[in-house]
């Protein structure tokens, strides 16, 4: 089951944010979701097996220029998650589906995402979801 995530969940998608996005804190995950789900440019799903949130996906509007993309605002997949022992069951495909719906009723015409270069299993779901590759970059830093 799917359904969008409430403030009373926004734990709920930060646990599942941790476990995807390491190196965080519960607590800013938190902060993050919670303001998420106050914003009507932003939409948090969350996947459930019985009472258990299994996965998770993140979409945004972007109306800056997004790599590729040839319109605005862009729908932008920020994340997707789901717990080991539920992958391969269609649920990424679910919640990815829920993103794209809920893009077109913004008024928008494309979807986008983005992962690591190294990251060869979300390369491989993306393309498999439909997703074409548009450009491969790497981003420089200089300390000022």
């Amino acid at each position: 089951m799917l359904r969008e995530a409430t403030l009373l969940e926004a734990k709920e998608a930060a646990q599942l944010a941790l476990l995807l996005w390491t190196g965080h804190t519960l607590e800013g995950f938190i902060q993050e979701m919670t303001h998420l789900i106050d914003q009507p440019d932003a939409i948090i799903i969350l996947a459930y097996h019985d009472s258990e949130a299994i996965g998770f996906v993140q979409c945004q509007l972007r109306y800056d220029y997004v790599e590729g993309t040839c319109s605005s605002p862009v729908g932008y997949l920020e994340g997707v998650y789901v717990k080991e022992v539920f992958r391969k069951q269609g649920v990424v495909k679910k919640l990815v589906n829920t993103c794209e719906n809920w893009a077109k009723k913004k008024g928008c015409h494309e979807l986008a995402s983005d992962c690591e270069l190294e990251h060869e299993e979300s390369l491989a779901m993306h393309l498999k979801l439909g997703f074409n590759e548009a450009n491969r970059i790497i981003c420089f830093k200089k300390i000022l």
